[in-house]
């Protein structure tokens, strides 16, 4: 692994700016607050509509509108 970082550091660096923002603060930055519904399965579907729109949002940023209208998303 040593030898693979030491070979190709900027792939590191790339890698280290694409993580995933915590559960609690993507809710909280989408105005969701609490979840909504009851149950682990519902509570589930919930939790994956907000996974779902916050990856589109971080899509948009990085291709930007007209290039999702135009992929046909």
């Amino acid at each position: 692994m040593q030898q693979r970082v030491a070979a190709h550091p900027e792939k590191v660096t790339a890698r280290q700016g694409m993580v995933d923002h915590p559960l609690g603060p993507m809710q909280r930055g989408m105005d969701q607050g609490y979840f909504l519904t009851r149950g682990l399965g519902k509570v589930r579907g919930e939790m994956r509509l907000t996974i779902l729109g916050s990856q589109l949002t971080s899509v948009r940023n990085i291709l930007g509108v007209e290039a999702l209208l135009t992929a046909g998303v």
